[in-house]
């Protein structure tokens, strides 16, 4: 009976040791199933339709606005403490529209992942909540592809580099969760980290 006991407790101790570490690097969705952990070559599909959006500038997203404002501050909140980044008005976008810049020390020099100066990507005000950004073509395929974005239509037109994309409002913690994979990787495409 004791050698049981001990076998029992010894295989729950090995199975808590294999499991434990597959845990931590897991996350549990919404609705409490556990999930891979999200990055930017295992993105998953935006649930839904797409939302309408103008064909020209300025270019907005005109409907799935998020009800819950928290996804689109705690997205904000997070990208401006990413390190080396300043904060500033767009100099592209519409007014109270709000950019990441780039410090000029650690601005990739021969990328085109800047819409003007180092602004890589803004968030639009109210009632919009969307972003622009830039990614390595390819990358922006692959959100668009997702449903997570669109191209700029100012590409057609040359105005833009072929890569700057819109990534739409999150609509939920999950959501958000993506958008800050997306927008990191924007973050890595300006410093020059990934082409």
């Amino acid at each position: 009976m004791k050698t049981e006991r001990k076998i029992g407790t010894s295989l729950r101790t090995l199975l808590v040791c294999l499991i434990a570490p597959l845990l931590i690097s897991c996350h549990v969705n919404q609705s409490g199933i556990m999930d891979a952990p999200i990055d930017f070559n295992h993105l998953p599909v935006r649930k839904g339709n797409r939302p309408s959006t103008t064909d020209t500038n300025p270019h907005t997203q005109l409907n799935q606005q998020p009800e819950d404002l928290s996804f689109v501050h705690k997205l904000m909140d997070w990208a401006f403490a990413l390190a080396n980044i300043n904060k500033r008005p767009s100099a592209i976008s519409v007014p109270g529209a709000i950019a990441m810049w780039m410090e000029d020390a650690h601005a990739c020099d021969a990328c085109n992942a800047f819409m003007v100066g180092t602004e890589f990507a803004h968030f639009h005000p109210q009632p919009d909540y969307s972003l622009h950004l830039g990614l390595p073509e390819h990358d922006a395929e692959k959100m668009i592809e997702n449903g997570w974005g669109e191209w700029h239509p100012m590409i057609k037109r040359g105005i833009l580099p072929p890569n700057i994309v819109m990534l739409y409002a999150p609509r939920s913690h999950a959501e958000m969760e993506v958008a800050k994979v997306i927008l990191e990787r924007s973050y890595q495409f300006a410093k020059g980290q990934v082409k």
